[in-house]
């Protein structure tokens, strides 16, 4: 479904792979800093951090997938099927729908530690957003430079856990995920040596056989695997353009196919779009399917004290640079 990362070279970046068999029609979205938000059961906030991310703009409201806000926190949903539940509205709480829950962190939180603190007051409801758009069954990432959280609302409550690979994507609980890492602690980067018998000769006849062993599928729990295991060790130069450049290859070891993923007969999950945000400069980077060319937008060059959304369509087809 889809798979989110965490990378720091001079600065922070946090991005993630949306993989769907369709698009609701997504935009790069600038929420600025006096544009009102109109919670179902808190208070107006007309005043807050601005933010940039991937979002489905519905009656004016920006369904972020994906967002960082001016501070340099990022925050991304992902879906969580069949274990996600979420609480009744309780009096003196403050109750946040699923679909407020990342405009409600980001509009006030700088920082983890202060995501944390909000975290311990709120209530994650299901209020949907209109009959059309229920409620979706979600688990969250929240990271800044220094560290990363995972969010998960189940049956016995809401479970906050330290994220310290900074990688999240679908099923099963955190928890899981980072327990089945156990199974690949002989993996590494470099050529293995003879542990089987010292009564053998063996030969490493290909290069990357330290890595013998990475899932190669596209399941959730395999795809966690491989884009820890490459993002664990990853090496680049720390300059924007080399930063971004690995951030996209780390993401690119989960990429979706169109044919390798059948959901209902004759529909693929793909990829639809891989993004990267510099979360330090508030920069959204992003590619898609059907356009492997990475644009961007950056929320600094917007009006960022303006009360109204500011959108950018998508870019899609191929954009193919000819030498000759």
């Amino acid at each position: 479904m889809c798979t989110v990362a965490t990378y720091k070279t001079q600065d922070f970046y946090f991005g993630r792979t949306l993989d769907y068999e369709f698009s609701y029609g997504d935009e790069i979205t600038v929420t600025p800093r006096n544009y009102p938000f109109h919670f179902r059961h808190m208070s107006e906030v007309v005043s807050h951090y601005a933010m940039i991310g991937m979002a489905h703009v519905a009656g004016d409201y920006p369904l972020y997938y994906d967002a960082v806000n001016e501070k340099g926190l990022a925050m991304a949903g992902l879906n969580f099927v069949g274990n996600a539940v979420y609480q009744e509205v309780e009096e003196g709480r403050e109750n946040v729908a699923q679909f407020e829950f990342i405009p409600w962190i980001l509009s006030k939180c700088a920082t983890v530690e202060e995501a944390k603190e909000s975290l311990n007051k709120m209530n994650l409801v299901g209020t949907p957003f209109s009959e059309q758009l229920p409620s979706a069954q979600l688990h969250w990432i929240i990271a800044d430079e220094n560290e990363a959280i995972t969010v998960e609302c189940m049956k016995d409550g809401m479970h906050i856990y330290d994220n310290p690979v900074g990688v999240l994507t679908n099923n099963p609980p955190f928890e899981q995920q980072m327990f089945q890492l156990n199974n690949y602690i002989g993996l590494s980067p470099k050529q293995p040596e003879n542990r089987f018998s010292d009564k053998l000769n063996f030969n490493a006849y290909s290069r990357g056989m330290g890595a013998l062993g990475l899932p190669g599928d596209l399941s959730s729990t395999s795809r966690f695997v491989r884009v820890a295991f490459t993002k664990m060790n990853s090496f680049s130069g720390v300059s924007e353009k080399a930063s971004i450049s690995q951030f996209f290859h780390i993401l690119g070891s989960v990429d979706q196919q169109r044919g390798c993923c059948e959901v209902t007969e004759g529909k693929y999950e793909i990829t639809l779009y891989t993004s990267c945000c510099n979360a330090s400069k508030g920069i959204y980077y992003y590619n898609t399917y059907e356009n492997h060319q990475i644009s961007a937008v950056d929320m600094h060059k917007t009006n960022l004290d303006q009360d109204t959304l500011i959108c950018y369509p998508v870019l899609q087809g191929e954009n193919i640079h000819f030498q000759n």
